[in-house]
């Protein structure tokens, strides 16, 4: 009798060298399973196969349609049915709910049990598909509390839901300090040159109080719940700045909306940027600011919120909402502070008083560094690993 397959088909449409908290996810749970194989099945082009070249991963590509997103979904969907037929992995794991119509034929023509990864903002935008896909999986892993409640009210069976929230690389933090330079002017993270006198309000070289931002710029991020904070902060706290890392399409109506609360000075807009530009940011940062909301109607969002678990590496608390996934991320009092993410007022007075209360910063940010830490992927990966063991074939 031949060996039983220890094959895991992760089918995925999010997966590095793009960037974003879902990708990071997926490659951290292929990057560190032990037990079980990884082959991935992810979108990609020219520059996605060259990264592959370096990976010691097994990843296939699908390229990008010439008819948009869907027809790209639509492929990554074919390309992962065949490989799971040619594969007869023990399990297929769906990294987001668009990949779990592959994974659902894969089910029903070869019997291959199947993990769905939910995240939130799927139970808004495709709930169809998403009740579905939960109700139909082996098993369903949720990044927060809030996702694994919109899970079961989306029809997934109570006991097959698996909370695990996201893994974090540990080394980021002592790599970023390794490669430490002296903290650079408002145009750079770390450069050779210091900032020069009155810049900031301070003398030659002292670096600005600094908050950070770092995601895409879309709407229920928060990023303009800061920009109407930030004149109330700058009254409290002169010569603070905001540097706001990540891209979107709400760059320009954010870029406009500093103008006319008069902070462009204060505000950086950094764009996409790479690893090493985004962690020197970190470094330097005092305070992690993302005060994401739930949309209307109570569904999506943040569904973890894996951004403030990172700032937490580099000893940087936080300030988030107060609902949706980041209460799992962030715990308040402790590691950060929950606030109301739509009254930019509460916001303004949780950004004075961290910037301002030292003693409190540091606490916080000692705790939110062990709390990071608790998150390291090799942990994570185990728990993951349990839940698709469990249902594995």
């Amino acid at each position: 009798m031949a060996a039983p397959s220890r094959r895991l088909l992760l089918i995925t449409p999010d997966f590095p060298p793009a960037h974003g908290g879902i990708q990071a996810l997926m490659h951290g749970v292929a990057a560190n399973l032990r037990e079980l194989d990884p082959a991935v099945v992810a979108l990609g082009g020219a520059a996605a196969r060259a990264w592959d070249a370096a990976s010691p991963l097994d990843v296939r590509r699908v390229p990008a349609g010439p008819r948009g997103h869907r027809a790209s979904v639509a492929l990554l969907n074919a390309a992962g049915l065949a490989r799971a037929l040619a594969l007869r992995p023990a399990v297929v794991l769906a990294g987001h709910v668009v990949a779990a119509p592959a994974a659902l034929a894969a089910r029903r023509l070869a019997g291959v049990p199947v993990v769905q990864y939910v995240h939130a903002d799927e139970f808004r935008t495709r709930p169809g598909l998403t009740a579905r896909a939960v109700s139909e999986a082996d098993a369903t892993i949720a990044v927060s509390r809030y996702t694994r409640d919109l899970a079961v009210r989306a029809g997934a069976p109570e006991g097959r839901v698996h909370l695990v929230h996201p893994g974090v690389d540990e080394r980021r933090a002592e790599r970023a300090a390794a490669a430490a330079r002296p903290p650079g002017e408002w145009g750079a993270p770390a450069g050779e040159r210091a900032a020069p006198a009155g810049e900031w309000g301070g003398p030659a070289g002292e670096r600005p109080p600094t908050l950070l931002t770092v995601a895409r710029l879309t709407e229920h991020k928060g990023h303009d719940v800061v920009l109407r904070a930030l004149p109330r902060v700058r009254d409290a706290v002169p010569g603070v700045r905001w540097v706001v890392v990540g891209d979107g399409e709400r760059r320009g109506a954010l870029e406009q909306l500093a103008r006319e609360r008069g902070v462009e000075s204060a505000v950086r807009f950094a764009g996409a940027v790479g690893d090493a530009e985004r962690d020197a940011w970190l470094a330097q940062a005092d305070v992690f600011v993302m005060p994401s909301r739930v949309p209307p109607g109570g569904v999506g969002g943040e569904g973890f919120g894996i951004a403030y678990v990172e700032a937490g590496l580099f000893g940087v608390p936080s300030v988030a909402g107060d609902r949706g996934g980041a209460v799992d991320a962030v715990v308040d009092g402790e590691t950060g502070l929950l606030v109301d993410a739509t009254d930019p007022r509460a916001v303004a007075d949780a950004l004075v008083e961290l910037l301002t209360d030292a003693p409190l910063r540091e606490r916080l940010g000692a705790a939110a560094r062990q709390r990071a830490r608790e998150h390291a992927w090799p942990r994570v990966a185990e728990r993951v690993e349990a839940v698709l063991a469990g249902v594995a074939r």
